[in-house]
């Protein structure tokens, strides 16, 4: 079965690396369904249903963004408030819809690495500060995996250095 790869990124144009993704994602249209939240939605009017059935189609799924201000681009985070629904996504027999799908993060970030360790200037892991997102998937009974960054990208957005997020990038959806 295919993975669904929801991407969001107000602005994909503009983006490196998620856009390098976006295109390496693309050259296996059998592997991913990849879905773009502000191409999809530019008015952000969301399409519950329509996006309730597309999460019921995948047993996996991935939330690609540019993890910034300590959280996930807006969009995003609305799409978690209106798709996953009481009697949906948790809360009722017939829900949990989300219950046993893999899913993970797949994040771009701006410092280095060592820059989210205790005691650096971000003074958590960055795997404490996507906590919030880990236990809401865990809510919905889903089967949340660890998550994959690639760092860095506010200082060196060579060609070069986004490029080698690429075969990383694939080789973590594909152990996924």
């Amino acid at each position: 079965m295919k993975t669904l790869v929801i991407v969001a990124h107000p602005d994909i144009e503009n983006s490196t690396v998620n856009k390098r993704w976006v295109a390496a994602l693309q050259q296996y249209p059998d592997l991913y369904t990849v879905h773009p939240l502000y191409q999809v939605y530019p008015d952000e009017k969301i399409d519950v249903l329509a996006e309730q059935q597309l999460v019921e189609q995948h047993d996996r799924i991935v939330f690609q963004f540019p993890y910034y201000w300590f959280n996930c681009p807006p969009l995003l985070k609305k799409w978690l408030e209106d798709v996953m629904l009481h009697g949906w996504a948790y809360g009722s027999k017939s829900g949990y819809k989300m219950g046993g799908k893999k899913i993970a993060l797949a994040v771009s970030a701006g410092v280095d690495e060592e820059e989210y360790q205790h005691g650096e200037k971000y003074k958590y892991t960055l795997e404490e500060l996507l906590r919030p997102f880990e236990l809401t998937f865990e809510y919905v009974k889903a089967d949340y995996r660890p998550f994959f960054a690639f760092y860095g990208l506010e200082f060196n957005v060579s060609e070069e250095y986004v490029e080698q997020s690429v075969p990383k990038y694939l080789a973590f959806l594909q152990s996924f």
